[in-house]
Parts: C-alpha cells; structure tokens; sequence
C-alpha cells in the first residue's frame, strides 16, 4: 500500500539524500482497454529497470472511499492509520485516483510562471518516477513550464489517427511540445504493422501541415517485451526532472544510470 501518511521516520526524510524524480505523461484517449493495458506494461518494465514508479491516474475520480489526489491536495490527515486505496494493483504498483485532483491543479497552471507539478515533489520524493495518465486537456496545461514528451497511444482505424491527433492539437496549443506517438500491435503481422505505418504516416502530415511540427512515432508489438521496454527506455529518455524546475533528461544519461535509487515506502 502507498501511504501518503506522516511516519515517525518522516522526519528524516529530508536529512536524506533523494533520487530525483522524472515525470512521465501519457494521453489517456477512447481506446481505454489496449491504452491501459500498454500504461501498466510500460510501468513495469520501468520497475524492472528499478525505478519506484508512482501513478496518478486522472481516468479515475477520486471518492472518500477512495482518496486520492484530490484528498492530498486539500491537506487531508493521513496519519490516523489512513491509507490510499490501490486496489488490486497495490502489490506490485501504486496508482492513485487522481481525475479532480490533476483538473485542480490543470486550473492553477495558467497562474503560475512554474509548473504546479512541481508542488507534489515533497509528497512523492521517495519514488523514481511519476506517471501522469490523464487526457489532453488536462494534461496540456500541466506540461508547461516542462521539457516532458508525452506519448499518445493511436486506436486502430481512421478513428484512432482522428483521436490522436485531437490530443496532439491540445497539447501543442498549451506547450508547443512534441508528442510520441505510439501504435500498438495486437497481432504483429506484416499488413497490420504496414496498415499501421501507413496511419502514423497520415498523422504525422496533418501534423506537420497544421501544427507545425514534426511527430515522432514508432509501431510496438504489445506481445514482443523487448519492443515495450524499448518504449519505455524512449519515455524515459524523454521525462522531466523534477528537482524544483522541470528539465528533460539528457539521452546520454541512460548508458550511466545510477545503480541506486529511492525505494517507496
């Protein structure tokens, strides 16, 4: 369980020498079923390269009978024996509701000339990485003031090119940021690997014909654990640091990474 709560060992914390703590974002889209399913496979290929990796979900509404970031936000008091509900994802990966809580601080961004995000570092400082999952309109704002690209994962048909380039609009308008784009492979056979390139191909030219810019994409074969690690070494590579101003973190570093890290508690 992920406890939120102030420990007797709470003290010491910040004595303590901390990892820093990159942020990940991923467009939560209609294509909820494969999307997740790809969120939790990356997030364990990160665990398995050892980062602790805390989740804010913002597809998932926060209750008083599930807490979340909302209740952390408004100061709730966790140390009466409270603890965040996780679910059945508990043991092996902390998810936190975080729907209204992610919408409060999406509100805030605009009126501030840092990003809000960094205001949950003192909370989660005891994880390596942070995922944001949470759709575009929220997530844009939340990513100014950073260096993170988020990934977009592409439905199959006209209808996934369509959606995703809703959420790449969305958030160039925010940012200006470049977003990865994935499509996912369920069976990886030529002509679904080259149905699926020809897609990436019609997206990346309405996306350099209308906002500006190119888009990076690459095809991952959900069944191939080489092809998901590799997309998360890519979101890695990608992430912000947050260490009180949110920077990328330089491709060269993945060769070096420090062999320790923060565990959670």
């Amino acid at each position: 369980m992920l406890d939120l709560g102030f420990h007797q060992a709470a003290g010491l914390h910040s004595f303590t020498p901390q990892a820093e703590l990159r942020m990940l974002a991923v467009v939560s889209q209609g294509n909820a079923g494969s999307g997740l399913e790809t969120l939790w496979q990356i997030c364990a290929s990160l665990q398995r390269l050892g980062y602790p990796v805390v989740v804010l979900d913002g597809t998932a509404q926060e209750t008083d009978n599930s807490p979340g970031l909302l209740h952390l936000l408004q100061h709730a008091s966790w140390n009466n024996g409270a603890q965040l509900n996780l679910g059945a994802t508990a043991s092996s990966l902390a998810v936190i509701p975080a729907a209204k809580g992610l919408q409060h601080l999406s509100r805030k961004a605009g009126d501030t000339t840092r990003s809000p995000m960094e205001d949950l570092l003192p909370y989660f400082r005891t994880y390596g990485l942070m995922v944001i999952h949470a759709p575009a309109s929220t997530l844009g704002p939340l990513l100014t003031h950073t260096a993170t690209v988020p990934l977009v994962v592409m439905g199959g048909g006209a209808a996934g090119v369509m959606t995703s380039y809703k959420s790449l609009k969305q958030i160039a308008l925010h940012t200006g940021l470049p977003c990865m784009v994935a499509a996912l492979l369920h069976g990886n056979t030529t002509s679904e690997r080259r149905k699926a390139q020809s897609q990436l191909m019609t997206l990346r030219a309405c996306a350099e014909r209308h906002l500006g810019g190119p888009v990076r994409t690459t095809t991952i074969a959900t069944q191939n654990p080489q092809e998901l690690q590799r997309l998360a070494l890519q979101l890695l590579e990608n992430a912000g640091t947050m260490n009180g101003s949110l920077t990328a973190l330089p491709s060269s570093n993945l060769a070096d990474m420090p062999a320790h890290f923060v565990r959670s508690h």
